[in-house]
């Protein structure tokens, strides 16, 4: 099913009516226009006559019972009664002497429908300005039901709680992947932090939290079939995540619409398995680029070495092992097993490749080894399977197309924009877009390495990009205006299921975590969700900077410490912090 293009059951009919009486009496209206901000922007607001109408004191919502629409609905329910969010900018609104809003009914026509990769997220809201007291929000499942939920809460505000009234929203995402990567290996993040992580993307309606649990750098996940691997790789016993840590955050993102996707990064990016497995680990506990040598030859792309090797029959043990119980602890149809920056040296070190080498085998065909013997296993436990680009796209070592089927394999692209995009959907493969050069959270902070000659240069010599591989910053505009699918045509284009921002640890922990991810994370959600241009096609950027300073705000106000994205003067002032063109 295309869900941007989504069929409303019999339940909208009266939001359907709504709807062609606001389109015959007059044009949409953007809700740019007023401090009351719905983030992220919806597919269609319309708005006739723009006044607010008074919550009831004994305001109600009203909903199906289900495991996790009602934990949601009671969240909200307190949320609008006790937030009292005080714009910026005090809304340009009257209020209207109607009777107050007392219920706020939720319909959903299919409550069975489970939170998986492509489930329908649509709804719609129309809230009376007279005539009724009764706002309804109309969604075909529970998910989509959440999401209006969250819409309905941004257009409450002030003490006492009053909310926009006589409008209509229609809102469905054009990408049905929208996601936050975060790497906890390099540095630890308590569950906590986590949860918190969740909650602010289910404000911004994003669905997708792709957990990089494991690197060369720890292991900080308990699993019971090989509870050595944490034991020996953790960082320390107080940073491990155990199964009943694991089952809080899986639990937490589903009351949230949240999605928990596990990534063990294999069979490069291993070498805190070492630790508890060092017969399985090649170049493990190595220097990461040896004196003198050239890039080509270092053994890691950044210090912590380590890889899997491929030819050791124990390997194979330990990874289903390992893939068993992860499979197990995370319930999401989707398991990612890396696959990324396999680094040639690192495998020669080893004695036994070494040999398979000399008898004229490649590195590529160990790497098939590899897939072709844990890919099955993966997929007998019905997932589907999520790669880094380069298991297909490295310019040394890659497997064959043929041992990657389409239907079972999803490609992850972080290199070379749009590029490699282009050359994944060309394949065949469905993609998520995590290119570097736009969607990278980390780039801008320079380099962790504690001898970067680049550091000691004379006053005057250009910094260009700071020693930071990825550098610059990304800024939000630059996420925002980033077209995931630029360049394909439109078959290609239904191939790109959407986008994740990364946030890689190397320089980052919970005591950044929030004004890394926020609001750049609110950026990609919009242009993921409604896109990021307006009716004529023109970029909307532009009109999104005072909305996105609100919405900035009122995150903040909910516990999540977003960076500000200008001065608060800004705010106060319109247009004024505007360019000349």
């Amino acid at each position: 099913m295309d869900y941007r293009n989504p069929s409303f059951s019999f339940f909208s009919i009266l939001t359907i009516i709504f709807i062609l009486c606001s389109i015959i009496i007059i044009p949409q209206i953007s809700a740019v226009e007023y401090p009351i901000n719905v983030w992220p922007k919806p597919t269609t607001f319309l708005w006739p006559n723009p006044i607010a109408i008074l919550l009831a004191g004994n305001f109600t919502i009203s909903a199906p019972n289900h495991r996790y629409l009602t934990p949601a609905v009671n969240r909200y329910l307190r949320q609008v009664l006790t937030e009292h969010h005080l714009p910026l900018v005090n809304p340009p609104l009257n209020l209207t002497s109607a009777s107050q809003l007392n219920t706020l009914t939720v319909i959903v026509a299919d409550v069975t429908s489970q939170l998986t990769h492509g489930v329908n997220e649509s709804y719609t809201i129309t809230i009376p300005s007279s005539g009724s007291t009764n706002a309804i929000l109309t969604a075909e499942t529970v998910w989509g039901a959440i999401r209006g939920l969250e819409t309905f809460s941004q257009l409450v505000y002030s003490n006492p709680s009053r909310v926009a009234s006589g409008l209509y929203i229609s809102d469905v995402p054009l990408f049905v992947h929208r996601g936050i990567m975060l790497d906890t290996s390099r540095n630890y993040y308590g569950v906590n932090d986590l949860l918190r992580l969740i909650k602010a993307m289910s404000m911004n309606k994003l669905n997708v939290f792709h957990w990089h649990i494991t690197d060369s750098h720890s292991f900080p996940i308990v699993l019971p079939s090989e509870p050595e691997l944490a034991g020996k790789g953790a960082y320390g016993e107080s940073m491990r995540y155990t199964v009943a840590d694991v089952k809080n955050v899986v639990e937490f993102g589903m009351e949230y619409g949240v999605r928990v996707v596990p990534e063990i990064d294999m069979p490069a990016h291993t070498g805190s398995w070492a630790e508890a497995y060092p017969e399985i680990v090649t170049c493990a506990n190595m220097f990461w680029w040896p004196a003198e040598s050239q890039w080509p030859d270092r053994l890691a792309s950044e210090p912590g070495t380590g890889q899997l090797n491929p030819l050791h029959p124990k390997t194979y043990q330990v990874v289903k092992n390992v893939v068993h119980d992860v499979a197990t602890m995370f319930r999401d149809e989707l398991y990612h097993a890396g696959a990324d920056e396999v680094v040639p040296n690192c495998w020669k070190t080893d004695p036994s490749i070494q040999t398979f080498l000399s008898k004229n085998g490649t590195l590529s065909q160990i790497l098939e080894i590899f897939v072709n013997t844990t890919l099955p296993y993966i997929l007998s436990l019905n997932r589907t399977v999520v790669y880094w680009e380069d298991v297909l796209l490295d310019a040394n070592i890659q497997v064959s197309p043929s041992i990657l089927p389409p239907e079972n394999v999803i490609l992850q692209t972080w290199n070379n924009g749009p590029n490699n995009t282009k050359k994944i959907v060309d394949s065949g493969y469905r993609v998520i877009v995590s290119s570097s050069d736009y969607y990278y959270l980390d780039c801008g902070h320079g380099d962790f390495i504690g001898n970067n000659s680049q550091y000691n240069q004379p006053p005057g010599t250009p910094q260009d990009d700071g020693g930071s591989w990825c550098g610059p910053f990304k800024t939000w505009q630059t996420i925002y205006n980033y077209d995931i699918t630029y360049g394909l045509n439109e078959a290609e284009s239904k191939l790109v299921l959407g986008g994740e921002v990364a946030l890689w640890s190397e320089q980052a922990d919970s005591t950044v975590m929030d004004p890394r991810i926020w609001p750049r994370a609110s950026a990609m959600g919009e242009a993921l969700w409604s896109g990021n241009q307006d009716e004529m096609g023109n970029s909307r950027y532009a009109e999104a900077t005072d909305r996105l300073n609100e919405w900035r705000y009122r995150m903040v106000t909910r516990g999540i410490y977003a960076e500000p994205i200008q001065p608060l003067w800004c705010v106060k002032n319109p247009g004024m912090c505007n360019a000349v063109h």
